[in-house]
C-alpha cells in the first residue's frame, strides 16, 4: 500500500430491500489483478436506488451498493499506484460484489479505466452509467455517420450522453423531451409528428429512446424511415409493459428494434468503453459534464439521498465519501413534479 490504511471504513450498506445503513466494515484486501481503490466521488443511478430496493433479482445482500466511481489507486499492482482511474459496474459490481458507495473498494485490474486530467473526480464519477449504456445503445443500434438520431428523453443523464455521442459520429440530431428546449416536444407532440416535418416526411435513421414509455416507443417505430432502427433501455415499473407496431410495415420497411442492457455487460467490458471515452472528452469532442449541475452529499446523508430520490427528488446526486457529512439544503433533494406513470431506465 502507498500509504496506512485503517483497518475499517464507512460504508454504505443495504442489509436487505429497503434497508439501508451506514456501518464501519473492515477495509477489503486486493487479492491477485485486484486494486483497492480510494473513493473520491462516487455517484448515485435509478439502476441504485431500485437495487436497493430489491429490484435486481440476482444481487445478493448485504451489500454495498454503487456502480459509478472516480478514485485513487492505493494498493494492488505497483504500476498502478497513485494513478487516478474511474470506473462503472456490469452486472456484478454493486449486485453481486460489493460496489462503491464507500471509503474503498476493491476491482478487478481490467476493470479501471485512467480518469483524464481535464475531468475532475466528481465529473468523472457522474459519467459511467450513462455514458456506456448511451454507448451501448448506439452500438445496438449501428448509429453510422450522416444518418438522423432521435433522442428521446435528450435532457436526461442517458439521452444528453447519446446526443453527444451521436454527434461526435457526425450523426444529424434531433431531440425530444416535455420540454420547449428540445426539438420535439413530447407533452404536445406525444405522436412525434414533428420528426416528420423536420425530416421531409423521411422518417428518422435511428431512435435511442431512454424513457421506457410504451405509447412514445409506438409513435417512435411510425415515424423510423426505411431500415431504420428503435434501440431501447428502460420500461414501465408496473402495468403492462407491452406495446404494438405494424409487422407488416416493419418487416417492408426493413425495420429493427433492439433493446439495450448494460447489466449484461461485465465491469472490465464496461472498463473497455470508457477507455474508449478518454480521448473523445480530451479532444473536446465530448463535453465533460457540468460539476456545479451535482449535487454533493456526504456518505452519511446517502440514506436520505437515496429516500428522497425514490419519493421524486430530481438531479444528479454524488456521494464524497471522505466529506463531513452536511446539512443538506431541502431544495437540494426536495421532489418535484413528475409524470406519475414510473418507468425503470435499465441503467
Amino acid at each position: 500500500m502507498t500509504s496506512p490504511i485503517n483497518e475499517t471504513m464507512r460504508a454504505l450498506q443495504c442489509l436487505q430491500a429497503n434497508s439501508l445503513v451506514i456501518k464501519n466494515v473492515a477495509v477489503p484486501s486486493p487479492g491477485p489483478g485486484e486494486l483497492l481503490i480510494k473513493i473520491h466521488a462516487t455517484s448515485i443511478n435509478p439502476s441504485d436506488i431500485l437495487n436497493a430496493a430489491g429490484g435486481f433479482p440476482h444481487t445478493i445482500f448485504p451489500r454495498i451498493p454503487g456502480r459509478d466511481y472516480a478514485g485513487v489507486v492505493v494498493a494492488g499492482s505497483e504500476h498502478l499506484l497513485r494513478q487516478e482511474v474511474f470506473g462503472t459496474s456490469g452486472r456484478s459490481f454493486g449486485f453481486t460484489d460489493d460496489g462503491a458507495h464507500a471509503e474503498f473498494c476493491i476491482v478487478a485490474e481490467n476493470a479501471i479505466a485512467p480518469k483524464p486530467s481535464i475531468l475532475s473526480f466528481v465529473q468523472a464519477a457522474t459519467i459511467g452509467v450513462p455514458y456506456t449504456t448511451a454507448s451501448l445503445m448506439l452500438r445496438r443500434a449501428h448509429v453510422r455517420a450522416q444518418e438522423t438520431v432521435l433522442v428521446l428523453g435528450a435532457s436526461g443523464n442517458v439521452g444528453a450522453a447519446a446526443v453527444q455521442l451521436a454527434k461526435a459520429r457526425g450523426c444529424n440530431i434531433l431531440t425530444a423531451s416535455r420540454s420547449d428546449i428540445t426539438d420535439i416536444n413530447l407533452r404536445s407532440d406525444p405522436e412525434l409528428l414533428r420528426a416528420l416535418d423536420l425530416t421531409g416526411g423521411n422518417g428518422v435513421d435511428v431512435v435511442l429512446d431512454t424513457t421506457g414509455d410504451t405509447g412514445l416507443l409506438e409513435a417512435a417505430v411510425r415515424i423510423l424511415a426505411h431500415g431504420g432502427r428503435l434501440s431501447v433501455v428502460s420500461a414501465p415499473r408496473s402495468g403492462d409493459t407491452g406495446f404494438t407496431f405494424d409487422l407488416k410495415r416493419l418487416y417492408r420497411n426493413e425495420q429493427s428494434v433492439f433493446g439495450s442492457n448494460s447489466l449484461s455487460n461485465t465491469p472490465s467490458d464496461m472498463a473497455a468503453l470508457l477507455g474508449n471515452l478518454v480521448p473523445l472528452f480530451v479532444n473536446g469532442q465530448l463535453k465533460a459534464p457540468n460539476e456545479e449541475n451535482s449535487k454533493i452529499v456526504s456518505l452519511d446523508d446517502a440514506p436520505t439521498t437515496y429516500e428522497a430520490i425514490r419519493n421524486g427528488a430530481r438531479g444528479k446526486f454524488v456521494i464524497e465519501p471522505f466529506s463531513q457529512a452536511l446539512e443538506v439544503p431541502s431544495e437540494t433533494i426536495s421532489s418535484q413534479g413528475h409524470n406519475s406513470k414510473l418507468y425503470v431506465p435499465m441503467f
